[in-house]
């Protein structure tokens, strides 16, 4: 099941930052405005001067980069390559609290966390293990009390919190979010993020509860749901009254979705879920900010839906659960701008001519504009190092507009 820690990896803000960033005081760049109107019209459906290209990268992944590159060690892709947008997140977690160690060794910790979840991270393996939730019955679920989301503490202060704390790294006392907005606002447009209930509800109740509790207790834990859905509107409307314009976007978490269909039904969904999305759409677009939705899995039942919300793009298509951003660009236009699509299966195992024509048929969506390239989820250590830097090459090659894609040229994709 996927995760947000699936793609936050090692010590998230530093990870976020990388090389090269550090002066908050420092004039944002015009080659920063020039990424921001990249990345802007791509999501307009206008045509700018390129496809943009971010990504997420897993914390091997950027091991074996560095190493297979002879980068130093702090070496950060989105520096090195000067991606076109960079995702940010603030202290999500339903109370606010320092992590209460329950067990270290040199091998592994075990904590409890704002979630009131206890978490196992083994320091070898790339992801935690999820041992206990607290919130364990829908007696709980309903009593469950979320500490202040205008809590200062959650934009202006260092400290634990789970979705950046224990993920495929483990880190203690993450830096404030406001101050890695400042630090690289002057170098990348920069998303803020907010997680949809979906995300709460596996790390509050866990996966089991949550599907199961929808059957017992369908009025019940609808209620709990869209109280957490309001509990994360007003962490999104606190965020950006907290970063003071210095945000450029919002991706919005809320995996809802596995490799063959959705977790639920449709109208499960659309009774519990998308009001709540549309609203934050929204309360983003009153303030000129664009929105990400990023949601794994198949959900080609609801993909429309993310359209009428008004929904401006969708990430990460995930070509491992059928979809092609091809085929999507066919049945809906230029409906949704998509980011991602980028099969990591295929980067890491193609070659040379096969692994060109497979990234120069995937530019073919991008014509008309509405597509950001980027991995469909996130880059793993599978990738080589060289494999990385070649595609973005190609990209940046073949991605300039108007689109010259010869061979690879799709003439019915408009």
């Amino acid at each position: 099941m996927a995760k947000i820690d699936d793609y936050i990896p090692e010590d998230v803000d530093r990870f976020f930052i990388g090389a090269g960033a550090g002066d908050p005081n420092k004039e944002r760049s015009e080659n920063t405005y020039k990424k921001l109107e990249r990345v802007n019209k791509a999501l307009r459906h206008e045509e700018p001067d390129r496809i943009p290209i971010s990504d997420f990268f897993w914390g091997n992944f950027l091991k074996r980069w560095r190493r297979e590159l002879g980068l130093p060690s702090d070496a950060s892709p989105y520096y090195y390559y000067d991606l076109d947008y960079i995702v940010t997140v603030p202290n999500m977690d339903p109370h606010i609290k320092q992590f209460e160690t329950l067990k270290e060794t040199e091998t592994e910790v075990i904590v409890r966390t704002g979630f009131e979840a206890v978490l196992r991270k083994k320091f070898h393996d790339p992801m935690p293990e999820f041992i206990e939730f607290e919130t364990n019955t829908i007696e709980k679920a309903e009593a469950f009390v979320f500490d202040d989301p205008w809590d200062e503490r959650r934009y202006f202060s260092a400290g634990d919190n789970q979705i950046a704390g224990v993920g495929d790294g483990f880190e203690r006392n993450s830096p404030a979010w406001v101050e890695t907005v400042k630090a690289l606002y002057p170098d990348f447009p920069v998303y803020g993020s907010v997680c949809e209930a979906n995300e709460y509800m596996v790390r509050l109740v866990g996966p089991e509860n949550n599907l199961l509790w929808i059957a017992l207790y369908p009025e019940r834990y609808g209620k709990f749901i869209e109280r957490t859905n309001e509990f994360a509107i007003e962490i999104l409307k606190a965020q950006i009254e907290a970063a003071d314009g210095l945000l450029d976007g919002i991706y919005i978490w809320g995996d809802v979705a596995y490799k063959k269909d959705l977790f639920f039904s449709p109208d499960w969904w659309r009774a519990h879920y998308k009001p709540y999305v549309e609203e934050m759409v929204n309360i983003c677009h009153q303030h000129n900010l664009p929105v990400i939705y990023h949601g794994c899995g198949n959900v080609k039942r609801i993909f429309q839906d993310f359209i009428d919300i008004g929904v401006d793009g969708y990430n990460p298509l995930e070509a491992k659960a059928g979809l092609d951003v091809i085929d999507l660009r066919r049945k809906y236009g230029h409906g949704m701008c998509f980011a991602g699509n980028m099969s990591v299966i295929d980067w890491a195992e193609q070659e040379g001519e096969e692994l060109k024509a497979t990234v120069l048929r995937k530019l073919n969506a991008g014509k008309g504009g509405g597509l950001i390239f980027q991995s469909d989820h996130s880059v793993p250590d599978t990738v080589s190092g060289p494999k990385y830097d070649y595609v973005v090459k190609l990209v940046r090659e073949y991605g300039q507009y108007p689109l010259d894609l010869g061979e690879y040229d799709i003439p019915d994709i408009q």
